[in-house]
């Protein structure tokens, strides 16, 4: 059976935590999604359990009375629960070696496998299309692991919101960016 994924980064929320809202142009953002998905047959949601990412599928789930499905596998990943004033530099050794891990934090591998075994159940079940909405950081390690050019370049030019579409089809996989803001 074919399948297409829509892997959605969140809308521009008010910051990092996970309680952290959208901001007053995320939720705008977040019904153009509705509305850029409008004519998309979606037979399930799956989203990180972080505020930022329900609010931005919430408009097009309410259009379409699809249940959104917290799932705590796609929380963004964890770099340290130390402060790191030179936290970029320090991500970007994270996408050229995927065990380095700092304190309080988890590896690149370790975050990718989270996402991978999501998007692995979900070709596993009877669903034709779905929506997953998650983060920057993890969603970049996910497209990583069906293309390893895909890196930390990749991951600083993301938007926010931004969509990926993964097709799955006799055991190839494509994906191509569908949103540039």
């Amino acid at each position: 059976m074919n399948k297409t994924i829509y892997i959605i980064r969140h809308c521009k929320a008010e910051g990092q935590a996970p309680e952290a809202p959208l901001t007053q142009e995320g939720f705008l953002q977040a019904n153009e999604l509705a509305e850029y998905f409008s004519d998309v047959k979606v037979d399930r949601i799956i989203s990180s359990p972080f505020l930022r990412a329900i609010k931005t599928i919430k408009p097009f789930a309410d259009n379409r009375d699809i249940e959104v499905e917290l799932e705590p596998r796609l929380a963004e990943r964890v770099l340290s629960s130390a402060k790191l004033p030179d936290w970029m530099e320090k991500l970007e050794a994270t996408f050229y070696d995927m065990d380095l891990k700092y304190e309080g934090g988890e590896s690149s591998d370790e975050a990718r496998k989270r996402i991978v075994e999501v998007v692995e159940e979900i070709i596993a079940e009877d669903f034709g299309t779905s929506i997953v909405v998650a983060h920057g950081g993890i969603i970049s390690l996910l497209l990583n692991y069906y293309n390893e050019s895909f890196g930390f370049d990749q991951w600083k030019a993301l938007s926010n919101p931004d969509i990926y579409q993964l097709s799955f089809s006799g055991g190839a996989v494509k994906f191509k960016r569908m949103w540039i803001d």
